[in-house]
């Protein structure tokens, strides 16, 4: 049986692959911009075509973004949940998939997460400050309508970026940002202007999450898994009854 044939990498793709990993390795960090292609021809002893080939496969990777005129060059812009969320959305709106479907997600795996927090042995300077600032903020602006969900919302982003584990970070923090912007546009004065969070909803949430924080720092982790279930559930429900359940719309997601 004859071998099979193994197609060679372009130049380009290994210009590419070169540049790709100083990117994610931290060589080049966020807002860096690359060196001119002029430089890159020198360094990698290629011809033009293949640098510029290079520039636009790691453009479509989302890893630069070329700018134009005398200000020009390409900008490096490292992964992050806002980027994943922008491309998982696209692919749940391709599926129909629904804010529901986001927020029953998010209801089986941001418990998790509160349970993670409250098991960090050093919860009480990576987990706890950043939570009672979200709160700070939901109460401050309290009365202020168009501050309440962002800041709501910050407090549950808050729960999944502190529980420690890199992965659930990426995947569960994507949904998070899916669902946030979901839920600031059902309660978007602009467009739903007949619709207006209760206050007694806005109390109790903020009850719930001042009950999630206890439990987080008293380090009880099956409460804190049960608080944010309980939690979720009635947030989801009231979002859910305000705001039709449509597909997902990817073009609120701001990367």
């Amino acid at each position: 049986m004859s071998a099979q044939r193994i197609r060679q990498p372009r130049v380009a793709e290994l210009v590419a692959s070169r540049l790709r990993e100083d990117i994610l390795t931290g060589r080049l960090k966020e807002g860096d911009v690359l060196p001119s292609q002029e430089s890159l021809f020198a360094e990698f002893g290629v011809s033009p075509p293949a640098v510029r080939e290079a520039i636009h496969i790691l453009e479509a990777d989302g890893l630069i973004s070329v700018r134009r005129g005398n200000v020009g060059g390409a900008v490096v812009h490292l992964p992050s949940a806002e980027r994943t969320a922008q491309m998982i959305g696209m692919v749940l709106q391709t599926r129909a998939a629904t804010p529901a479907d986001v927020s029953e997600a998010l209801l089986h795996l941001e418990p998790i997460c509160a349970g993670m927090c409250a098991a960090r042995a050093d919860r009480m300077t990576e987990v706890v400050p950043h939570l009672r600032a979200a709160i700070d903020a939901q109460a401050e602006q309290f009365d202020t309508p168009a501050s309440y969900v962002p800041n709501a919302r910050r407090f549950h982003e808050a729960i999944v970026s502190r529980c420690g584990n890199e992965s659930m970070i990426l995947l569960i923090g994507a949904l998070e940002v899916i669902w946030s912007a979901h839920e600031s546009a059902v309660w978007s004065d602009e467009r739903h202007p007949g619709d207006s969070m209760e206050p007694k909803t806005m109390r109790a949430a903020l009850r719930d999450h001042h009950r999630l924080l206890e439990a987080i720092v008293d380090g009880n982790q099956a409460r804190a898994v049960r608080l944010a279930a309980d939690h979720l559930g009635a947030a989801r429900r009231n979002t859910l009854a305000a705001g039709t359940d449509k597909t997902i719309d990817a073009k609120l997601i701001s990367s």
